[in-house]
């Protein structure tokens, strides 16, 4: 078998593995950088930092993994994270509705009281459509890196008034379960 890589010329065998012999350059070339802050910082009104990523269960927006019975039965809903003395502070409960809040627009999720996320941090996947944490999340871009500053944004939180409403409730239902 030929590995497709970059080979010293072309009648080289190829290798199974990448760096085989050990990586030409060293174990890596990483460059310090001056700390930049997100564009968006927390303030009075919106007081909590929003922090999304993924689960282990899905990828991307889970078009794949959510189709996938043993997946979907790992995770198979958004959820909050929220620590417990922002969530007490707010008479937030495991497993309540709330509505989070962006300057850009808001989504309902269910919480999850947990100490995996530090206090003034609230952390959500981005792979639920409908609890579409990137509807949330700032889309001003990195000048370097030319991508939006999708993982961090300030938001606010507060007991969802309407616990069943949702994205779904909003244009008919849900295409994937026909609720």
């Amino acid at each position: 078998m030929k590995a497709h890589l970059s080979l010293p010329d072309i009648d080289h065998p190829g290798t199974k593995f990448l760096h085989k012999d050990g990586i030409v350059r060293g174990k890596g070339l990483f460059h310090a950088i001056e700390y930049k802050p997100p564009a968006e910082t927390v303030d009075e009104e919106f007081s909590l930092w929003l922090s999304t990523g993924r689960v282990f269960a899905h990828y991307h927006t889970g078009t794949m993994t959510r189709n996938s019975p043993s997946l979907n039965a790992e995770i198979s809903e958004g959820f909050l994270e929220m620590h417990p003395a922002d969530a007490g502070s707010i008479g937030i409960s495991q497993g309540d509705e709330v509505k989070v809040e962006s300057r850009r627009g808001q989504i309902i999720a269910k919480t999850m009281v947990t100490e995996r996320v530090k206090q003034g941090l609230v952390f959500m996947p981005f792979h639920f459509i409908e609890n579409r944490a990137n509807i949330l999340t700032n889309p001003a871009h990195d000048p370097i890196a030319k991508i939006p500053e999708f993982k961090v944004c300030a938001v606010r939180v507060e007991k969802a008034a309407f616990p069943s409403f949702s994205f779904f409730n909003q244009i008919g239902g849900c295409p994937r379960t026909g609720y």
